[in-house]
């Protein structure tokens, strides 16, 4: 792979497999697929049902990524996710027995039942591409995606993400309804299965993955006019209902998707509109309310809409 043309053909095809399938509008599905090609972990927030799960696994065949599945429970521990070390009596020594974190693709399904010491696994995992098991350090394998679910805060059962944790997320988005279900339901008979995703063709490799990501750092230029608009968004954390911003990592990581989004049309620059695309999916869940505001029902998304309206922005 060696042109971002080809970048662009190849993300159509995988958009194409998956659509095959999954009844839902491709527009999230572009961000997710950016979100990836970033380099980035994304968060599925939805009520149960909407197809978080199928998904993923679809995602994973389109890339070629090996994938794993962790179900989180209130009672999971740390060595449930990442492994343990294993006295062999014939060997005379510890083995390392590793966990299904080991993969390139990893769904961290309703990750916001996860007791805080899982939390804090995964939380270096996705930060640095390593765990540390009973004090050693473990490199994960590359590329390492995290895909996590969690349904909406107020289903029993289910605690707020630390600050810390939510802002290691690309992204954060929600699926939605499929707005023609009577479609699914047509496709359903037709798939003769309830998980398609063993008939998606793969369409990429694991080294592929990572030389497209080599591709968008070496030649998607952002014009200095865009990055102060990005840059822009810091006026978030000034605003009297916010306790805490975008956080300079949430500024690059929506840097980072604008130059995905370019990368899938083929284009070697960053426009206003692939900032403004996915601005509130990338900063709307790194802005932490004012416990009153947030009791009148606004949301940190409703906030970057705002001043996505009022931003002045790049011609």
């Amino acid at each position: 792979m060696s042109s971002l043309q080809e970048v662009a053909g190849r993300a159509s095809a995988v958009l194409g497999e998956v659509e095959r399938y999954f009844v839902g509008k491709r527009e999230v599905l572009e961000k997710v697929l950016a979100a990836i090609f970033a380099g980035g972990h994304v968060l599925l927030e939805d009520v149960p049902g909407v197809g978080k799960t199928i998904l993923s696994k679809m995602l994973a065949r389109a890339l070629g990524l090996k994938y794993s599945r962790i179900q989180f429970t209130p009672d999971l521990l740390p060595s449930d996710i990442l492994g343990t070390k294993v006295w062999r009596q014939e060997k005379g020594s510890f083995e390392l027995v590793l966990g299904p974190i080991f993969a390139n693709f990893v769904l961290a399904d309703e990750i916001n039942r996860a007791p805080p010491k899982v939390q804090s696994a995964l939380l270096e995992a996705m930060q640095e591409g390593q765990v540390t098991i009973e004090g050693e350090t473990v490199e994960l394998p590359r590329p390492f995606v995290v895909v996590a679910t969690q349904n909406p805060i107020e289903f029993e059962g289910t605690y707020p993400l630390p600050e810390a944790q939510l802002d290691r997320f690309m992204i954060k988005i929600k699926l939605g309804y499929p707005e023609d279900e009577a479609e699914l339901l047509r496709r359903r008979i037709s798939w003769r299965t309830d998980d398609p995703s063993a008939k998606v063709s793969q369409v990429f490799t694991s080294d592929e993955l990572m030389r497209v990501r080599q591709l968008i750092e070496e030649r998607v230029s952002v014009d200095d006019d865009v990055t102060k608009y990005i840059a822009s968004f810091r006026a978030i954390r000034r605003d009297p209902r916010v306790a805490a911003g975008p956080s300079p990592r949430g500024l690059m990581s929506l840097m980072s998707l604008a130059r995905a989004l370019a990368a899938l049309e083929g284009r070697d620059y960053v426009v206003p509109d692939d900032v403004k695309k996915v601005a509130v999916e990338a900063l709307g869940h790194r802005v932490i309310l004012k416990p009153e505001v947030a009791l009148e029902g606004v949301s940190g998304e409703d906030v970057v809409r705002e001043y996505l309206s009022k931003l002045p922005v790049p011609k």
